[in-house]
Formats: structure tokens, sequence, C-alpha cells
């Protein structure tokens, strides 16, 4: 068995060296069992030293010149040489005791992917209400959080990977596609709920409450229009860091 570690990057020079160091660590989780692992990150056309941080910490790094998640996600994806992939968010911390719930769930053979429940690495109530709002639609709807996702290659490759008309929210449909296959295959998706992973809450200072609110009004009212144009989804894509 080998699992690739697929990781986004768009200027993420402050905390992708965290994020590595925790998978490197978690990574514990997988060699405990025999298996291989490798650590891809996708540089998302970025401008400050993500690249060179990445390929200093021994990840094999891919190039995505297209500013967009889901492409980034997708080159990386391809690009991996594992028998699964898991899918986590620069700015995401995971522990070894989710590797490991990870790794017991795709030991199943009737599994075909899924996700964890995330916390943010810092107490802030606004955000904690989304999360936990978040949580509850995760566990009910069996949707997989963008800072992380799993799911076995083959089926993500079938699939054809994330997709890039969306600039946002692509894990929700790739989440809808992939429960759509595992019916079809008489497998299932699951949602880890008893460990879950760190992620930053660099957002909610970096946005002002009416910033987020306002993305999320027009993204409930207008979704075909807001979720495919990149100049709607300014807390992604403008830069802020």
């Amino acid at each position: 068995m080998k699992v690739s570690i697929v990781i986004p990057a768009f200027n993420e020079e402050k905390l992708i060296a965290r994020s590595l160091q925790a998978v490197r660590e978690a990574s514990d989780a997988f060699v405990a069992r025999g298996w291989e692992w490798e650590v891809v990150v996708c540089d998302n056309n970025s401008t400050d030293r993500t690249r060179e941080i990445a390929a200093g910490a021994c990840a094999r790094v891919v190039f995505e010149p297209i500013n967009q998640i889901s492409r980034s996600r997708n080159k990386g994806g391809f690009a991996a040489t594992g028998d699964w992939l898991v899918f986590i968010d620069a700015d995401s911390f995971p522990s070894r005791r989710l590797f490991e719930r990870t790794a017991e769930e795709i030991s199943k053979p009737d599994c075909a992917g899924g996700g964890c429940l995330v916390r943010l690495d810092e107490a802030r109530a606004l955000a904690n209400m989304f999360v936990g709002l978040w949580s509850t639609l995760s566990r009910m709807m069996r949707w997989a959080a963008g800072s992380y996702i799993f799911c076995q290659a083959e089926i993500f490759r079938e699939l054809g990977g994330f997709s890039e008309k969306l600039f946002v929210s692509e894990e929700i449909e790739f989440s809808q596609r992939l429960k759509k296959a595992a019916r079809e295959k008489r497998r299932r998706v699951v949602i880890i709920t008893d460990e879950r992973l760190v992620t930053s809450a660099r957002k909610m200072h970096l946005y002002k409450p009416r910033e987020h609110a306002r993305f999320m009004l027009k993204a409930f009212l207008f979704p075909r229009r807001v979720l495919v144009d990149r100049t709607e989804c300014a807390p992604w894509y403008d830069g802020r860091r």
C-alpha cells in the first residue's frame, strides 16, 4: 500500500513548513503498518518561497500555472503515485491519530474515500459557529472539507478529479460525485468524527466579518455566478496571507 499526501499551495511560505512537519510526524501511522508514503506539493504559481521550502522539506513539487484550487489539487493528484490520495491544505496540521484513523478506514474493502471534521487552531466565536454548522452538514451529507479529503486513486482518476469550473466549493461537488461512484460500486464514503484536523484561523484575521458575510450571501443567492468567478472568491484568491 502507498499513500500520497497532496498539498496544493499558493504563497504559503508562512505556514507550509509547519504543515509539512506535521505531515511527516503523522505519517509514522503509515510506516507502522509497513506502508509507503509520499508528499506531493503543487506550487500554484506562488511568488514567494513556497516551492523552495517544500523542496527543502523533501516534498516532490509540481507546478500549476493557473491559480485555481481545483486545478492545483488535480495537478498534484494526477502526479501522485499512491494507491490512495489524501488532500491536505497547506495551512492545516494533521495529527498521527488522524492518519491512524484514515488508515483504519482505507484498509476496509468497502471504503471509497471520505474526510474528517475540522477545528481551528485558535478559539474565535464567529468562526467556531461556522465550523459547527459545517460539521453538522459534513456528518449529514458526507461532504468532505476541502482541507482533508481522502480517496482511492483509481476512483479519483475515474471521476476526473475536481471540477475545474469551480473556484470554490469544489470539495462539495467532488464529494457528491464520490458518493455516487461509491454507491455504484457498493462502497461507502466516511467522515471521521472522532479525530479532527487542526487548520489555521488566519482568514478570521485577514478578512472582516462583513467580508465573509458578503461572500456567503452572494454564494447562497447566486451560486452559479459566484462559484465559477475567480474575482468573486476574494478570500481564496486576492493574495492576502
